[in-house]
């Protein structure tokens, strides 16, 4: 489509093809990337919710500790 007035029309047209080539690409691999990224974070809200469960547990069970007595040395 270059015409006699503008023989750089064409060569405008690819560039800007190949611009928007390369932008789907980068904006497919950005994509991809935030996808891996939460799926990593669903994985560390679920380890952090198990290990939340475990630690009240764990607290809940030092909560009946002995009473405090005074060493046999008195």
């Amino acid at each position: 489509m270059t015409t006699p007035d503008r023989p750089d029309e064409a060569d405008r047209l690819a560039r800007l093809e190949e611009h928007v080539a390369h932008q789907a690409n980068t904006i497919e691999e950005l994509s991809d990337q935030l996808a891996e990224q939460w799926r990593v974070v669903e994985q560390l809200r679920s380890k952090l919710d198990r290990l939340t469960e475990r630690f009240l547990a764990l607290e809940e069970g030092s909560l009946e500790a002995p009473a405090v007595t005074r060493p046999p040395h008195y």
